[in-house]
């Protein structure tokens, strides 16, 4: 990307963007019940990201997988779920996002519940890619109702603001209630706390959502669909690969090359096909172009912050599971504050100063944490105001991300611009943790002692606050607003 991408007729004024059209001026009760549904789902896709992570030695040890095969529990769902959430993003132009949302929900639940009654490695792994399957399909359904159901402006920064929260808060969450359910009854909860909550919806969100696609329905490009998919599938697979075996595996070079091959195949099928998968004049815009790059290192920033502090709570401290994940309860509470506040903060200001404020907030609350000591009294009173603040900036920049990637653009566009949202928002929670996972086996040199987990741990937080600074630099420079 370059500042180049940038052009006056395709770039509106960010901090005075206009309303396209007339609003209520508070949520009705129709709409409150919209957001309901859609933010419930949107809070369990978010946990299903984080609840097994606590439970994988359970399962190990309950399906007979091998340690260097519980990586692939998490694996699995993440190749799927980052792999194709562009191609159903754009499906559910095609057909209709409401038929891709409660369709992907009932996956979900069925899914979940094969998960929970497995009995053999194999078919857990199945589940799991079913689980990455519908939750590539019902995020970016899911973002695109929202989107055309509260129309730009207050409303729908309100309804992202919360969306957002919830979205973070799910991931925190996901660590206490994988713990919680894997300590007092079993690892299978984990799975079988989706099947209720996805009936419920499919039940309830027929009668309450309206359908929402294109008036002029789009043809599939599948040459772009096929490369684009199966290139994400190839760099998300190298870079779990590198976090898992290091950066000069071969299988994690063949993913990656393999990937960054297809996306450049990619780029010129889109220059050529009459209606490409995603228009280059759209994702020409900066707004969509910085906006996603913004999310992307948000996601990245985050939650493998919320890895490397599970490390040096565990490794370093001495704490068991339960109680790593109980800790992060502080920050979740900062991201639900977040997310309420943020609205607020881009109606009094604008997109671009709550991109850069949150960023400031949450480099300073990063870079905090290089002072982490190796005594549990002292550290927990840095850690957990430091990740209370860090989640205030770190949700002010994901709900400025949210705004940015989806404005200023027609109804035809809004399952695109969600479903890039969506992906740079899971490859950036699948990027996060084999990068840091690097950086700390490579400052450790295989050590495990207290030590030098707290060294590696060090390391690796110095380079999340280098990336949450780039990112602030980022929204200063290329999302001025032009004049």
């Amino acid at each position: 990307m370059s500042p180049s991408l940038a052009t006056p007729e395709t770039t509106p004024d960010l901090a005075h963007s206009p309303t396209p059209q007339p609003q209520p001026p508070h949520l009705t009760g129709r709409l409150k019940l919209i957001l309901a549904v859609l933010l419930v789902t949107q809070f369990m896709l978010a946990v299903d990201f984080s609840i097994l992570n606590v439970a994988l030695p359970a399962i190990g040890d309950g399906l007979g997988f091998s340690l260097s095969d519980l990586q692939w529990i998490a694996t699995a769902f993440a190749l799927s779920a980052a792999g194709f959430t562009l191609f159903f993003g754009r499906i559910g132009d095609l057909i209709g996002r409401k038929k891709i949302f409660i369709g992907s929900l009932a996956l979900l639940g069925l899914s979940s519940l094969l998960g929970g009654l497995a009995t053999s490695p194999e078919a857990l792994l199945i589940a799991r890619v079913a689980q990455g399957l519908a939750t590539a399909a019902a995020t970016p359904a899911g973002l695109a109702l929202l989107t055309t159901s509260f129309p730009e402006g207050p409303l729908r920064q309100k309804a992202l603001g919360i969306n957002g929260a919830l979205m973070s808060a799910g991931f925190t969450a996901g660590a206490i209630l994988g713990g919680v359910l894997t300590d007092v009854l079993s690892w299978r909860w984990a799975f079988f706390v989706n099947v209720p909550v996805a009936l419920a919806v499919v039940v309830i969100a027929p009668a309450v959502i309206k359908e929402s696609r294109p008036t002029v329905r789009p043809r599939l490009d599948l040459p772009g669909a096929l490369t684009v998919t199966l290139g994400l599938l190839g760099g998300v697979y190298g870079l779990t690969q590198a976090g898992e075996h290091g950066w000069t595996d071969s299988r994690a070079l063949a993913g990656l090359l393999g990937g960054a091959v297809l996306f450049a195949a990619f780029f010129l099928i889109e220059r050529k096909v009459a209606e490409p998968l995603v228009p280059l004049k759209t994702l020409a815009r900066r707004t969509v172009a910085w906006g996603n790059a913004l999310g992307l290192l948000a996601f990245v920033t985050e939650t493998s912050l919320v890895y490397l502090l599970t490390l040096y709570l565990q490794k370093t401290l001495g704490f068991s599971p339960l109680s790593a994940g109980v800790s992060f309860g502080v920050l979740g509470v900062g991201t639900v504050i977040g997310g309420l506040i943020a609205p607020r903060v881009i109606a009094r200001t604008s997109t671009r100063t709550a991109l850069i404020a949150g960023g400031a907030v949450q480099a300073v609350s990063t870079g905090a944490l290089l002072f982490l000591g190796t005594t549990t009294g002292p550290a927990l009173g840095l850690l957990l105001p430091a990740t209370f603040l860090g989640g205030i900036g770190n949700m002010l920049v994901i709900v400025g991300f949210m705004v940015t990637a989806t404005s200023g653009l027609p109804d035809k566009e809004q399952g695109l611009a969600t479903g890039l949202a969506s992906m740079s928002q899971q490859v950036g929670i699948t990027l996060g943790t084999p990068i840091m996972s690097t950086v700390v086996t490579a400052t450790t040199a295989g050590a495990a002692t207290a030590s030098a987990v707290h060294h590696g741990v060090t390391i690796a937080i110095a380079v999340n606050t280098a990336l949450v600074l780039a990112g602030v630099a980022l929204a200063a420079f290329f999302l001025r607003p032009r004049r």
